[in-house]
């Protein structure tokens, strides 16, 4: 069921191993470090049509350029304003919805899990029209709270699916022998149940920040000005009328990228630990 661990395949395989994983390494990198020397290259090079050739030089105003001539300082809070909010309410959401669904064997259990996974088979461009029509009449188009809504919807699902099969997986006698004790449901889920969620709630939290961070679809469909603008979408703004300015957008798409690098390596061994944990017997 499992693949065999390199170390214990053959010779030519490891060896072929040992190979391919670099230069699939550097192949997947290409396009990271081109983004990357793009924006400390000269807006004169990229004039002069130099657009992968060696920079004339390191233009680290680039970056000075991106904060000075645009707002993305403004952006970046935005999207904290987004995903932040967005994280605490789809994990305490799925915390809730996957303990309900792994410890309750209520006659719906299968069809109300179901309906949580299955939005995530759902391809998310079709809802676009309903879902703009929708925070039309409700008065939340074009506002921070609109966005943390319906990613916190969109989310939920994934969220449920992941927390259900993980509290699945905690040993279920601990929560027998706290109800013949006498201990009610939400006591047990809270100092029983949760304590033990705390790696799968760090791995979610970082892929749910990962994926909301970095998500523009929805940021250009439900926002349009600058007060509610994500830093994805706003990116934009870094082009010229007449020129696109690759190395600003370059510098910002660096810039953008940091925080959900920088939670991610803050948040590395909590995350590593909530994916592995139970993928293992013994």
């Amino acid at each position: 069921m499992f693949p065999t661990p390199i170390q214990k395949a053959s010779p030519a395989a490891r060896i072929g191993y040992q190979v391919l994983l670099p230069v699939a390494l550097m192949i997947w990198l290409i396009p990271l470090i081109g983004v990357a020397v793009t924006s400390l290259r000269p807006a004169s090079d990229l004039a002069a049509g130099n657009y992968f050739g060696i920079p004339s030089g390191l233009a680290f105003e680039n970056y000075a350029a991106v904060f000075r001539d645009s707002p993305i300082g403004w952006y970046i809070l935005n999207s904290f304003k987004v995903t932040v909010p967005t994280v605490i309410g789809a994990v305490a959401l799925s915390c809730l919805t996957g303990f309900a669904l792994a410890v309750y064997g209520f006659r719906a259990n299968l069809w109300v899990f179901f309906a949580f996974v299955a939005g995530n088979f759902i391809p998310f461009q079709i809802l676009m029209v309903p879902v703009r029509d929708m925070t039309l009449r409700a008065g939340m188009y074009d506002t921070t709270l609109g966005l943390v809504l319906f990613h916190i919807a969109f989310q939920t699902g994934f969220c449920t699916l992941f927390m259900r099969n993980f509290i699945k997986g905690l040993p279920f006698a601990l929560i027998e022998s706290a109800r013949v004790e006498g201990v009610s449901e939400w006591r047990i889920f809270r100092h029983i149940v949760l304590p033990l969620m705390r790696p799968a709630i760090a791995a979610l939290s970082v892929l749910v920040f990962t994926f909301v961070w970095n998500d523009y679809f929805w940021a250009t469909v439900l926002v349009q000005g600058q007060h509610a603008m994500p830093v994805t979408a706003g990116l934009y703004s870094l082009n010229g009328q007449w020129v696109a300015a690759w190395h600003l957008v370059s510098a910002g798409s660096i810039v953008a990228a940091l925080p959900p690098v920088l939670m991610f390596f803050l948040m590395q061994r909590h995350f590593i630990a909530g994916l592995t944990l139970g993928a293992t017997k013994g």
